[in-house]
């Protein structure tokens, strides 16, 4: 039903067109709540930081982590002291309304994408559906912070904005409508929106807007319990592996799993994929209990603990395979356009430090 879905999504066949009424209700609504903020009737809130939100206006996994990631590399290279945000999409409902990431955490109780930023940034995160609350508690929290990152939130308009970066892939915005009948969270206009940079996670642009390109590849592979330590992937392990002999197994629990394994084809291995669904829980292996390798991403790694599937009588061994997301030196130049000069001088326990 879901792939069913995702491919009625990019074109207006019967399942799209049968959908189509429920979608008015959606745009209604977008529409309702537009006009109250383009009236000042509802404003965004205030905070004492500047938000740099990334988020796309399609439904399903675009590249927003990965450029989460990049974003704050760049932040910190330019001086900032950043901090990520996100909702948390998929926690438990037992889960703390409002919780920072701990490189310790369980990823049922994080979702597991903020517990990947934790763990590939090393910038504290902070999880919660208040994008604005959840903002308050990081800053609180990290008196240091003086810039945030919200993974996801375009939508999220109490959510105040220095910059927005919109990530497209190549769906683009598939039929153009909106959900359920098409892939759209609200319309893509004639024009981005102010402040915004338009990032094309492809190899072309995938839409009328004007925007810059990243590239993404596979740079290497590391074993599970290696990632963990923070070991890199290297190209040798994947040389290796390819040339092992073995039966390989590509396992991915994404909303796009055939772009991983394309990506692992574009780079001389060959495997059986196994497509599981967005963010699968791997409460148990999803493969045969006689499969020698396991080559998976890192947003399912997140939910493997070496202890448990790494053990002395595993009979598979798990690989991870991180994704090399680069962007072009335009994007950066951009983004920065519509910062602020970062602090030059930081308070330290009440004195100001250079």
């Amino acid at each position: 039903m879901r792939d069913a879905l995702q491919r009625a999504w990019l074109n207006r066949g019967p399942i799209a067109i049968a959908l189509w009424p429920l979608s008015l209700v959606l745009r209604a609504l977008v529409g309702i709540r537009s006009f109250l903020y383009g009236l000042e009737i509802l404003k965004p809130d205030i905070l004492p930081v500047p938000v740099v939100v990334v988020g796309n206006l399609i439904a399903g996994g675009a590249g927003k982590t990965p450029t989460v990631l990049v974003v704050v590399r760049w932040l910190q290279s330019e001086g900032w002291t950043p901090a990520i945000i996100s909702r948390g999409y998929a926690r438990l409902p037992s889960a703390p309304l409002l919780m920072e990431v701990q490189t310790t955490s369980n990823a049922t109780l994080t979702g597991d994408e903020p517990l990947l930023l934790r763990l590939r940034s090393g910038v504290p995160v902070f999880v919660g559906a208040k994008r604005v609350a959840v903002a308050r508690m990081a800053l609180a929290a990290h008196p240091e912070v003086d810039i945030l990152v919200a993974d996801d939130g375009l939508q999220h308009l109490p959510l105040p904005r220095c910059a927005q970066v919109i990530v497209f892939d190549e769906r683009g915005d598939g039929n153009g409508w909106l959900l359920p009948a098409g892939p759209l969270r609200e319309p893509r206009r004639e024009h981005p929106p102010r402040r915004t940079v338009v990032l094309y996670n492809a190899p072309r642009p995938s839409t009328p807007w004007p925007g810059h390109l990243a590239r993404r590849q596979i740079g290497g592979l590391v074993d599970l319990g290696g990632w963990w330590q923070g070991l890199p992937a290297t190209g040798a392990a994947l040389r290796s592996l390819a040339q092992c002999g073995e039966p390989l197994t590509a396992a991915a629990g994404l909303a796009h799993p055939q772009r991983f394994f394309d990506t692992l084809s574009a780079a001389g291995v060959q495997f059986t994929p196994l497509a599981l669904p967005d963010h699968h829980d791997y409460q148990q292996p999803p493969w045969s209990g006689d499969t020698a390798h396991v080559i998976v991403t890192e947003k399912d790694a997140v939910k493997l603990r070496p202890e448990r599937w790494c053990h002395a009588g595993a009979r598979t061994q798990i690989w991870v395979a991180p994704l090399d997301f680069e962007c072009d030196a335009g994007f950066h130049a951009a983004l920065r356009a519509l910062l602020p000069s970062p602090p030059t001088i930081r308070i330290r326990n009440g004195y100001p430090t250079a």
